[in-house]
């Protein structure tokens, strides 16, 4: 029976575009099952790293974590070495970001290092176990895995000092030796994953202002006419007491004469 025009005309014309898409979508559902997956699997491993040590961890004892088998894990890392490496990479590429955010702001150098320290000191303590499995397991890292981890740190410091020069260069710092300095704040802000407790004393936003508070007061000018005078009080200090001990001395050396 032939179809009437009404009929036909209540068709819809095909959308060219919805295959495509749906495509594409179902990819996309694809790719975030898989990273879900692969982000299980290096929480797991972060958790039995923290607990027993990378040499004292067995894939088994990843696996029945999960409760999944060998060959799961296998589709994701190809050994445990592997997934040591991603572990790893978390904290430094994570703060990397951070400081690269910072740096393309049209803020000035002094918010954009607030902003830095606030969100770096904020993600050290939020992944504080793979960072405190870094620091404990960085011997066990393949080679060339902790060259590249190498490489991302001393970007990162280098990226930093120049910001502190360029902060130097603004008037708004006075820092004397910036690429030292930049080390010295990256290594304050990393040592917080070695002592910061989720119930302590201190709470995430505690640690944080603090935090800013310590930077601020080593690259301000008030900050550097603090520390250049407690320097000088210690120099002072030490060559008094140098001297009163080699005067003490030529004392006992007459008196036994």
């Amino acid at each position: 029976m032939p179809k009437s025009k009404t009929t036909a005309a209540r068709r819809k014309p095909r959308d060219a575009g919805a295959a495509p898409r749906s495509a594409e979508r179902t990819a996309e559902l694809k790719a975030e099952v898989q990273e879900f997956k692969r982000r299980r699997i290096l929480e797991e491993a972060r958790e039995l790293f923290f607990a027993n040590g990378y040499e004292s961890t067995t894939l088994d004892a990843i696996a029945d974590a999960l409760q999944v088998t060998k060959p799961f894990l296998y589709s994701y890392f190809r050994n445990k070495s592997e997934i040591l490496n991603a572990i790893c990479e978390v904290g430094i590429t994570s703060s990397l970001q951070a400081l690269e955010e910072a740096l393309a702001t049209e803020l000035g150098p002094r918010e954009k290092l607030r902003f830095i320290v606030e969100r770096v000191t904020a993600i050290i303590i939020q992944n504080q176990k793979y960072i405190v499995v870094y620091e404990r397991e960085e011997k066990n890292l393949q080679s060339e895995e902790a060259r590249l981890l190498m490489r991302l740190r001393k970007q990162f410091d280098q990226r930093l000092a120049e910001l502190l020069e360029a902060g130097n260069r603004a008037g708004e710092f006075d820092v004397e030796d910036a690429p030292l300095t930049a080390l010295s704040i990256a290594g304050m802000m990393t040592w917080v994953a070695s002592w910061y407790r989720p119930l302590g004393r201190w709470s995430q936003t505690d640690v944080i202002m603090q935090m800013i508070r310590n930077v601020t007061r080593m690259v301000s000018r008030q900050g550097a006419a603090q520390s250049n005078a407690a320097g000088n009080a210690a120099s002072n200090a030490s060559c008094n007491a140098a001297g009163n001990a080699a005067g003490n001395a030529q004392v006992g050396e007459r008196e036994s004469a």
